[in-house]
């Protein structure tokens, strides 16, 4: 290309290239003037065969330019730095399978972009960008950051995602603070080395998913403070082993999965003071060393099977923590309630502990027989699944007073009178009520009528209390 065919604009273009100057044009003329068109023939010339100067770094540098026609990188390498900020594209840049150093898009506005199976030996920069078609980066390689602050980015067809990331590899990290995306963005299988960062970020995409990142790697932390997110996020079998930061965040997808993290492997999940999650939360089979849960934040729907988590925090009530338990599509987790238990230890309370555990035994009354669940309501009753033993010392007190009361105003018959102990209401009544402990006053005495129904009363509550003590103390025992 002889530089006597371009415009004085693209002269000026081209002669800073060789020593990668900055050429600005936002101060020449209108925005869609002559005197700020460069066509993207230009670029493509200069990027791949532009002039060099001896001792000087050739780059191409150009502010607020109309880039006019098709700039087609695909499969080209470039080895000079590519910076077009403030620039209008009027077609999509198309990068496919290119290698390039450095590219910096920076306020620029895009009808969107066509850089699948790219690599970068630095970073992309689309800071500010808007882009009014989808971005296709899917099995690109970066070796420096990916920059998304303060972009916007939306698309025309709804069923097509506006950012695709899958497959991506960022050797540092995603910054993407104040994100503005309308439509589906895609991470599935990506992997970043060091952060994702969406807080402040608005995503929307109601009904289907804002967020698709199965399987995403990422080497320290996913920070969504702020965050707003109107759709599905779907984090499913990924690995974070830092912090998994949705502080004051607003997740929303009524009628369905708000925020899906199964089996996923995380560090730190922080989901506290934001606004309550509309839609279904899913931690089922996630392994999580430290979670960070608000009660308030729960929604109606908590999918907790085979969640595993080390500490749960902040400290709360177990009155205020058992709900979550009881909001899983309305099946019984014998799993959740030990997690919960198990954490409760932990930390000393022994209390909170204990009303899990008696909890979990109401809870798992209700899915037995007619015949299991009257047995759990005796047991309830009478000693609170042995979680609660200072209930049959008051039921052995009040049937020893009344039996006590009662053998004293009507003093049973002895059977042999020569050989029967003095009679003494108190230890009969015992003898009556104990199975295993015999005062002589039971096989010597023997009431009549209405008081011998009693006694069988006694007898049989007796031998109730003690199976169920013994039942209870075993079970509480045993988890110790």
């Amino acid at each position: 290309m002889e530089i006597d065919d371009l415009t004085p604009a693209e002269q000026r273009v081209w002669r800073a290239f060789a020593t990668g100057t900055t050429v600005d044009l936002r101060a020449l003329g209108e925005e869609d003037g002559p005197e700020r068109t460069v066509r993207a023939v230009v670029l493509r010339a200069l990027l791949l065969n532009g002039p060099r100067e001896a001792g000087e770094v050739a780059a191409l540098k150009v502010l607020g330019a109309r880039v006019i026609g098709v700039l087609d990188l695909s499969y080209a390498v470039v080895d000079n730095v590519a910076r077009l900020g403030y620039c209008r594209f009027e077609e999509a840049p198309r990068l496919a399978g290119a290698q390039l150093g450095y590219l910096n898009l920076r306020d620029s506005v895009l009808p969107g972009l066509k850089a699948a199976r790219t690599r970068i030996d630095g970073s992309l920069r689309l800071t500010s960008c808007r882009i009014d078609g989808p971005v296709y980066l899917g099995g690109a390689q970066i070796s420096g950051g990916l920059f998304l602050d303060d972009a916007e980015i939306s698309g025309a067809d709804p069923d097509e995602p506006v950012l695709q990331l899958n497959q991506i590899t960022v050797d540092d990290d995603l910054c993407a603070r104040g994100l503005r995306a309308r439509g589906r963005i895609r991470l599935d299988g990506a992997t970043v080395a060091g952060s994702i960062d969406l807080q402040d970020a608005q995503l929307s995409n109601p009904g289907g998913h804002v967020l698709d990142a199965e399987s995403l790697d990422v080497g320290a932390n996913l920070l969504g403070r702020r965050l707003r997110a109107h759709g599905r996020i779907d984090l499913r079998g990924s690995r974070i082993p830092g912090r998994v930061d949705l502080m004051q965040t607003t997740l929303s997808n009524p009628g369905d999965t708000a925020l899906r993290a199964s089996s996923c492997v995380i560090g730190e999940l922080w989901l506290r003071a934001g606004e309550p999650v509309v839609g279904r939360l899913n931690l089922r089979r996630a392994e999580i060393n430290q979670l960070h849960l608000e009660p308030e934040m729960l929604p109606d729907q908590v999918r907790l099977l085979d969640l595993t988590y080390t500490f749960l925090t902040p400290h709360e009530p177990a009155e205020r923590r058992l709900p979550m338990l009881e909001r899983d599509d309305d099946a019984f987790d014998p799993h959740a309630y030990e997690q919960l238990t198990a954490a409760y230890r932990r930390v000393g309370d022994d209390r909170a502990a204990r009303l899990v555990q008696l909890a979990k035994q109401r809870r798992h009354r209700g899915t037995l027989p007619w015949y299991g669940r009257l047995w759990g309501h005796l047991q309830d009753a009478t000693v609170g699944y042995g979680f609660r033993p200072l209930r049959a010392a008051v039921w052995l007190l009040s049937l020893l007073a009344v039996g006590s009361a009662a053998f004293a105003q009507h003093r049973p018959r002895a059977l042999k009178a020569s050989e029967a102990p003095e009679f003494d209401p108190v230890f009969y009544t015992l003898d009556l009520l104990l199975p295993v402990i015999s005062f002589g006053q039971e096989s010597a005495f023997a009431p009549s009528g209405g008081y011998r129904t009693l006694a069988y009363v006694l007898i049989v509550t007796g031998w109730i209390l003690a199976t169920t003590v013994v039942a209870g103390v075993t079970r509480s025992v045993s988890r110790q």
